[in-house]
């Protein structure tokens, strides 16, 4: 039986792994116009939306900064439309925003809270996710908004968007630790603060910092003939954000989070099967 209380827009990665958890419905519609997003309301009549509408690159951020406006769009402008609507027609939005908005001190070693302001501005991904969050978390506790950051998605299938995909594509890994959302624990977190109505903004990632030369040896132990690379950051020759996020709040919320260290095993296994 489809669940009709919930609707996911959004056909991509995170939204198409909703979908088949929450047994629900699906739209992939593009929202330019408040206009569009109320047909969507009176077509669906959800109690629930999950936004999952986002541009993160054809193949990596880099490629939002040759697509500005599409960027904006998606990832700016449709959260605050849809925060506009469902604020209008008493509707709860959780909107799936980003963990790659902030500067990061490996020196401190601090996760980052979420309510620090300590923002990446240097890639215009992460000031597009940073517009769209400053624009709706003042309405979140008053009307019902969930802002739930996730980064570096890992999965345990295959899939483009997987960041093992990606690495044994690359052969090439930097050493450094990085937070990383594993998406069957992501899903059990949604589940979570959906039923416990949470509101306000949430970090949903994996306990601790996950380097990537750690994955790609779990990875290499299953499949010996893989080989890969160390290399430094700087000859990449690229700007990103590395962080840590703090996962204290959803914890505090009664959810059990898992160390990223502690999942790379059961993700590899089932991600060979797959």
């Amino acid at each position: 039986m489809i669940n009709k209380n919930i609707l996911i827009l959004g056909k991509g990665f995170i939204g198409e792994r909703l979908q088949k958890e929450f047994g629900c419905r699906i739209d992939g519609s593009m929202i330019n116009y408040l206009s569009e997003a109320e047909k969507l309301i009176k077509k669906y009549n959800p109690r629930i939306i999950i936004n999952c509408i986002g541009i993160t690159g054809r193949q990596n951020v880099d490629d939002c900064e040759l697509e500005k406006d599409a960027t904006l769009l998606a990832n700016s402008f449709v959260p605050v439309i849809l925060a506009e609507i469902c604020l209008r027609s008493n509707i709860k939005l959780v909107h799936i925003s980003s963990g790659c908005i902030f500067n990061y001190d490996y020196k401190k070693n601090k996760p980052i809270n979420e309510d620090s302001e300590d923002y990446f501005f240097k890639l215009f991904y992460s000031r597009s996710k940073i517009y769209a969050e400053r624009a709706i978390e003042a309405l979140a506790w008053d009307f019902n908004i969930l802002i739930t950051r996730i980064r570096i998605p890992l999965l345990n299938a295959r899939h483009p968007k997987n960041v093992l995909d990606k690495l044994i594509k690359y052969k090439k890994v930097i050493d450094i630790a990085n937070s990383v959302t594993y998406i069957p624990d992501f899903i059990r977190a949604i589940k979570h603060l959906i039923k416990i109505d949470a509101r306000g903004v949430y970090n949903v990632v994996n306990k601790g910092g996950l380097r990537y030369p750690k994955l790609m040896q779990v990875y290499q132990k299953y499949v010996p003939a893989f080989k890969f690379k160390i290399i430094a950051l700087k000859k990449l020759g690229l700007v990103r954000t590395n962080l840590i996020l703090s996962t204290s709040k959803l914890e505090k919320s009664g959810f059990k989070v898992r160390n990223i260290n502690s999942v790379l095993e059961e993700c590899v296994k089932e991600y060979l099967k797959s």
